[in-house]
C-alpha cells in the first residue's frame, strides 16, 4: 500500500541531499569550461602554424577525449603489443579511466564527466523550462531507437578488435592522419559544412525535447560504458521500508528509468549521475550501494569519481605518458594539406 506523503514525518520529507547535485554540476561544468578553453587554445595553436610562428605554448590535450575510436584502437595494441600510443597518449588515459569509472562506478564517466553529456542535459532542461515538460517516446519507437547505439558500438568493436591487426594498427597510429587527428577534429566545428550545422541543429532541437536525445539513441560510446557499467558492484538501491512511493526518483531520472519499482537498479542505461539519490526526500529509502546492501555514502561516491578520472590524468603526466611526441616541425610539414588527408 502507498504511504501517503503528508503521513510521512516532515523531516524524512525534507531529507533530499542537494550537496550531492552541486558537487556534479561542478565538476561536469569544470570539465566542459576545460575543454571550450582547450578547444579556442588549439585553434590559436594550430593559426600560429599555419601563419609560420612559434607557438607560445604546449599544444592543449583537453580535446583528446573525443576521439573514442581511435584510443580504442591504441588500446587494443597497448594490450597486445605493449606499445602505449605515443602520438596521442591523452586520447588513451581518457578512454581508459572511462571504462575505470564504467567498471566501478556505474556510467560514472556519462554522468558526471562527459561534456556532451553535460551539455545535453542543459539543452533538454532548456527545452523543459520552454514547453513546460520533456516528451517520451512510446516504447514501441523508444526501444528500436535505443538499439541504434548498440548496433554502431557493435559495428566499431567488430571492426577493431576483430578484423583489425595490432599490426595494422600500429601502422595507422602513425599516419600522418592520426598526428593531426585532433586538428581534424577542430575543424569539424571551426570550418562547419551545411551538413554538419543540419546534423547538429536538428540534435538540437531533438535534445531540447527529449532528454538526452544523443545519450540515450546514438551514443556508441555511452553503449559500451553501459554494458560495462553491469558489471559494477555499485548501484542505487531502495529501502521499500523507508520508502514513501513519492515517485520523485523515477519522475528526476534522466533515462527515464523505473526507479520508484526496482529494488537494485540493474541496468546498462543508468549513467550514475545520482539525480534519484539527491533529491530521494525519505531517509533511507534510496542510495548507492554495494551487494548486500552496504551503502556508499555521497560523498566517498563523488571522491571515488574525482580520483579515478583526474588521478589517472596525473599518473599519465608523471609517467610520461600524456604529451605527444610529435613535434612542432611534423606538425608544420602535416598541416597545410591537412584537408586532403583522408582516413587510411
Amino acid at each position: 500500500m502507498r504511504m501517503a506523503i503528508k503521513d510521512v514525518d516532515i523531516k524524512k520529507r525534507q531529507y533530499a541531499r542537494p550537496y550531492i547535485r552541486r558537487a556534479r554540476y561542478v565538476i561536469q561544468w569544470y570539465i566542459v569550461a576545460a575543454v571550450l578553453i582547450g578547444g579556442v587554445s588549439l585553434n590559436s595553436f594550430y593559426r600560429s602554424l599555419l601563419a609560420g610562428a612559434d607557438p607560445s605554448f604546449t599544444k592543449p590535450l583537453s580535446v583528446e577525449g573525443f576521439m573514442p575510436i581511435g584510443a580504442l584502437m591504441s588500446l587494443k595494441l597497448w594490450l597486445a603489443s605493449g606499445l602505449f600510443d605515443p602520438v596521442h597518449p591523452a586520447a588513451l588515459v581518457l578512454f581508459i579511466s572511462a571504462l575505470l569509472l564504467a567498471t566501478a562506478l556505474k556510467k560514472g564517466f556519462c554522468g558526471w564527466i562527459c561534456p556532451v553529456g553535460t551539455i545535453s542535459e542543459s539543452i533538454w532542461k532548456l527545452g523543459k523550462r520552454v514547453f513546460g515538460r520533456n516528451f517520451k517516446a512510446p516504447s514501441y519507437i523508444d526501444i528500436p531507437l535505443r538499439s541504434l547505439k548498440y548496433i554502431l558500438m557493435t559495428f566499431f568493436l567488430y571492426v577493431i578488435l576483430i578484423k583489425m591487426s595490432p599490426v595494422s594498427i600500429r601502422s595507422f597510429l602513425f599516419t600522418p592522419y592520426w598526428k593531426v587527428a585532433d586538428f581534424k577534429l577542430l575543424m569539424f566545428f571551426t570550418e562547419m559544412s551545411m551538413t554538419t550545422l543540419i546534423v547538429l541543429a536538428s540534435l538540437f532541437s531533438l535534445s531540447l525535447l527529449y532528454r538526452n536525445f544523443w545519450c540515450r539513441y546514438l551514443c556508441p560510446y555511452g553503449a559500451l560504458l553501459g554494458l560495462l557499467s553491469m558489471l559494477s558492484p555499485l548501484k542505487v538501491t531502495r529501502n521499500n521500508d523507508n520508502c514513501i512511493h513519492c515517485g520523485t526518483c523515477s519522475k528526476v531520472c534522466p533515462s527515464h528509468l523505473p526507479v520508484e519499482s526496482k529494488v537494485r537498479l540493474r541496468t546498462p542505461e543508468c549513467i550514475g549521475c545520482a539525480s534519484c539519490v539527491s533529491r530521494c526526500p525519505s531517509e533511507g529509502a534510496l542510495e548507492l550501494a554495494l551487494p548486500r546492501g552496504r551503502v556508499v555514502r555521497p560523498y566517498l561516491h563523488i571522491a571515488l569519481i574525482s580520483i579515478i578520472f583526474f588521478g589517472s590524468i596525473l599518473v599519465a603526466m608523471a609517467s610520461g605518458h600524456w604529451k605527444s611526441n610529435v613535434t612542432v616541425e611534423e606538425y608544420r610539414r602535416i598541416l597545410p594539406v591537412i584537408s586532403s588527408l583522408q582516413h587510411p
